[in-house]
């Protein structure tokens, strides 16, 4: 039963829909999909076109709207929007260390995820859109980060289903091993750390104070995981975001506790365990890697590739970087096998984390051929410098989709569609209706 709630501006309606765990099994095992849709105030019985928010990940819920805000401010001005809770998060059917423990071994476990990638969620998106729209009414799509990497699914595999596309930060290269992304994710990350201590050039020494004091003494944080010198690096996944470099000088700045023997602070432990933990989305952490994975290019399966390529780039090495008096770099999205050890929420799923690392046999998740053949309407913003999606695999990608229209800018971090009030929506928006 759906139900709905007020909130200031918006009117929300709950919806759970049962469908198939493996979509090649449709009469097997069922999860529940939970998706939140949202429409203007006053426009309740209005109709208008449908739009699905797929969110970035993998492993996270969509947003919680708190009224008329975000992109939303834009969106709601034309459509009906759809916030999907991606299986496996939020809402739907969960799977977690509590929850994935009562499917039996690692073994279990891992066969269960394989059916939690782009795939599976497009499958999911295809059959919803049936039940709210009907057969022949086509959605609008939105796709933010890895939500665009479903997109780009969503066009190979059910093109049928949508009207207008719309990708924020998530044009994937399509034939792309793990390798290759880490490959070319290192060096920018490397450049936001140079960006970030040319900012905050006190940040070097302080840097470099916490990761001497970890590499000796690792300290413990609130929820019991182990903050090593390589967890403490991990931070540095907030850089790619508009105000990433900002937070970790705030997050320096309070790092100590003087006195006779200077120790980490309470605030800093608690602020750097937010950051770190995977307790509300280990999804991100055990998938992570497999959003990669294709048969046609990870033949050997991604085989935990950030842990591997982190060899060719020796700047990365915390301990040889303080032995030598250089900066410690920080490092970005990358998932690390330690991490399952060091995490509480992920102790549980370490062995079930190096079966998804050694499964060989992805299917692919794009098709070149369709993409090449495309006609659905699709407008890209790509983030120049974006740190967590490789530029010029997106305009290879974008060149590769017949009829995409990429809009480069550096006015925008990857958080440009949460942080630009709908300017970045509103401009995709009047792209593919050629009106910009």
């Amino acid at each position: 039963m759906s139900t709905a709630s007020r909130l200031p501006g918006i009117v929300t309606t709950d919806h759970v829909f049962h469908l198939p765990l493996d979509h090649a099994v449709p009469q097997g095992e069922r999860i529940e999909v939970y998706a939140r849709e949202v429409v203007a105030a006053g426009r309740e019985s209005d109709d208008l076109p449908w739009l699905l928010f797929l969110q970035g990940g993998p492993g996270g819920k969509a947003a919680r709207p708190l009224g008329r805000d975000g992109w939303l401010v834009r969106a709601l001005d034309d459509f009906r929007v759809l916030l999907l809770d991606q299986r496996g998060t939020g809402r739907s059917t969960p799977a977690t260390r509590q929850t994935l423990a009562r499917r039996g071994g690692p073994q279990a476990q891992a066969d269960y995820l394989a059916s939690f990638r782009a795939d599976s969620i497009v499958r999911d998106a295809e059959l919803i859109r049936r039940l709210l729209l009907g057969e022949e009414r086509r959605w609008s799509l939105l796709g933010q980060s890895f939500g665009g990497f479903c997109a780009l699914t969503y066009l190979s595999l059910a093109p049928e289903g949508l009207r207008e596309v719309f990708i924020t930060g998530g044009l994937a290269g399509l034939r792309s091993s793990a390798d290759d992304v880490y490959r070319s994710a290192y060096p920018r990350v490397a450049g936001k750390n140079e960006a970030h201590y040319a900012r905050y050039p006190g940040d070097v020494a302080a840097v470099r104070r916490i990761a001497a004091h970890l590499a000796d003494s690792p300290a413990l944080l609130p929820d019991g995981a182990l903050l090593t010198v390589e967890a403490f690096q991990a931070l540095g996944m907030i850089l790619g975001t508009g105000t990433g470099s900002h937070a970790l000088h705030y997050l320096l700045e309070e790092a100590w506790v003087e006195g006779p023997g200077p120790e980490l602070s309470d605030t800093f432990l608690a602020e750097a365990q937010a950051k770190l933990s995977f307790a509300q989305n280990p999804l991100y952490a055990a998938l992570h890697e497999s959003i990669y994975g294709q048969r046609s290019v990870d033949t050997a399966g991604t085989a935990w590739a950030a842990e591997r390529v982190r060899k060719e780039f020796p700047g990365f090495d915390a301990r040889a970087a303080l032995d030598s008096g250089a900066p410690v770099l920080l490092t970005g999205e990358m998932i690390y096998p330690w991490m399952f050890e060091t995490d509480p929420a992920l102790r549980p799923l370490a062995e079930t984390a190096q079966l998804l690392a050694e499964r060989a046999d992805w299917p692919d998740l794009y098709s070149p051929e369709r993409l090449a053949a495309n006609e659905v309407p699709v407008a890209a913003a790509v983030y120049h410098d974006d740190m967590y999606v490789d530029t010029a695999d997106s305009l290879a990608t974008a060149r590769a989709v017949r009829g995409l229209q990429p809009w480069i800018t550096n006015e925008w971090e990857h958080d440009g569609l949460r942080v630009s009030g709908g300017k970045v929506l509103d401009r995709l928006i009047g792209m593919t209706r050629g009106e910009v």
